[in-house]
């Protein structure tokens, strides 16, 4: 499995890269909270919709237990999607590193 570090994904976002993070948690889990310009994928009929073969893909859930990032990055490369990685820590990696977060349950501060 092709993994990103927390600090390699903040950096790709600073920078601007052009690539597509896809929160794999259902729809109440993604409006919730996510990582800020994340599209809410969370089944295979979605992935064909919004996703194109050769598209730089980071997938993540909850933290690194959660198994849809797991399953959504085993699902992508079995059907022959080239660029997948997955941020294996997940919303609780970002978020205890104080980076921002979107959704009805992020705390303003």
């Amino acid at each position: 499995m092709n993994l990103i570090s927390r600090e390699e994904l903040k950096e790709k976002m600073d920078r601007g890269d052009d690539f597509k993070l896809v929160m794999t948690l259902g729809e109440f889990g993604y409006r919730a909270k996510h990582i800020p310009g994340s599209l809410n994928i969370y089944t295979p009929e979605q992935g064909r919709e919004m996703l194109e073969l050769d598209d730089e893909i980071v997938v993540y859930c909850s933290n690194e237990a959660c198994v849809a990032s797991i399953s959504a990055y085993n699902i992508l490369v079995h059907n022959g999607y080239t660029n997948v990685r997955r941020y294996a820590g997940g919303l609780l990696d970002w978020e205890d590193a104080g980076y921002p977060l979107e959704g009805e349950m992020v705390d303003e501060k």
